[in-house]
């Protein structure tokens, strides 16, 4: 049944993005190049509502198998997974014209997931308690709208926000099997990493349609909502998820840090991440994209392994994990003025210091 299920998935979200593709080519949704794209072709948006469909519509599925209702804890997943879907929806069609905007539509998804959840998970990182009071409340608010954020900020290469989707969820699942994570957990993942996979096939190596905003503000907020879910279970999780991401984490929030420093607007469009000056400098998307699989399975999956078996402390895997991150975000200049294509390409052969 569940095998059924996630195939069914794959499916539903791969023929889901080709009917949303010929609408979107029929209607005119188009993603215009503008400063901050990648890609210099008008291309159609919003493909990853398919992932958010073919998640919500089958995902409850699993549960009511056995005529179950679904727990409380992935309801909240699912729920704040269809919000953030459906104002990223919104936003791809233009219907939201301010940050402003966008940003309280963001934080009344946070408040919704945070309040089915019951709050922060009471974490404690080197010594600091994350998850009390309103320092939880706080923490969990920016946590989930710089979830969503930034997993926006990284979509901007052919397959690099979708396959990390797999990638991020096929390692939890090695993961969970290694420390015998609840069961609903670990279907939650495989499904997310069966409709993301559906959607890929449009968007890598070659994009056909891109996710849009309606697709990763879903897979951010699904994400971010799933791992405070598991936090509840053993604080560990979440820290072994936010391994998973850190490509993602690291980039965006350093990317993000180095504007603020410059007083650049931070709703202002930019090619500036590391992975877009990397594509650049590497002549396409797929090295990036692939680079960034790798480093998921051969760095940080077994840093996450080594926290789920009690090996290392939290503080120790997540610290050790981000080091090399930061270093590379720091090498690829996140956070930096675009060089030109020439002066970027000479700096990739170690021709002018980066």
């Amino acid at each position: 049944m569940t095998l059924l299920l996630l195939g069914g998935a794959f499916a539903f979200s791969f023929l889901l993005t080709m009917a949303y593709r010929s609408f979107a080519l029929r209607f005119a949704l188009f993603d215009v190049p503008n400063a901050r794209s990648s890609h210099s072709v008008p291309t159609p948006r919003g493909g990853g509502l398919a992932i958010a469909l073919a998640v919500l519509c089958v995902a409850p599925l699993w549960f009511w198998r056995n005529g179950d209702a679904i727990p409380t804890e992935w309801l909240a997943v699912l729920v704040t997974g269809a919000w953030f879907s459906f104002i990223g929806w919104l936003d791809d069609l233009g219907v939201f014209v301010s940050t402003l905007s966008r940003l309280v539509a963001q934080f009344i998804g946070a408040t919704l997931a945070l309040s089915m959840l019951s709050g922060m998970p009471p974490i404690v990182f080197w010594g600091i308690s994350l998850g009390d009071g309103w320092v939880g409340i706080i923490v969990g608010l920016l946590y989930m709208v710089w979830m969503i954020n930034l997993y926006n900020f990284m979509d901007g290469i052919n397959g690099l926000a979708s396959l990390e989707a797999v990638t991020v969820c096929v390692g939890l699942l090695i993961v969970s099997y290694v420390s015998h994570w609840e069961p609903e957990l670990s279907f939650m993942l495989a499904i997310l990493a069966s409709a993301s996979a559906g959607f890929a096939l449009w968007n890598f190596p070659r994009s056909r349609i891109f996710m849009g905003d309606s697709g990763s503000y879903f897979l951010g907020g699904t994400l971010g909502a799933l791992l405070l879910a598991a936090g509840w279970v053993n604080p560990d999780w979440l820290w072994c998820g936010s391994i998973m991401l850190g490509v993602f984490i690291t980039d965006a929030t350093l990317t993000l840090a180095r504007r603020l420093v410059r007083g650049e607007k931070l709703y202002q469009a930019h090619r500036e991440h590391a992975y877009q000056h990397a594509a650049r400098a590497l002549g396409g998307h797929v090295p990036v994209t692939l680079a960034v699989c790798v480093i998921n399975g051969v760095w940080l999956l077994p840093m996450a392994l080594l926290l789920a078996t009690g090996i290392l402390s939290a503080q120790v895997a997540v610290s050790v994990a981000y080091v090399p991150l930061l270093l590379l975000a720091l090498y690829w200049r996140a956070g930096l003025p675009e060089l030109s294509k020439s002066v970027e390409s000479m700096g990739h052969r170690g021709e002018i210091p980066r």
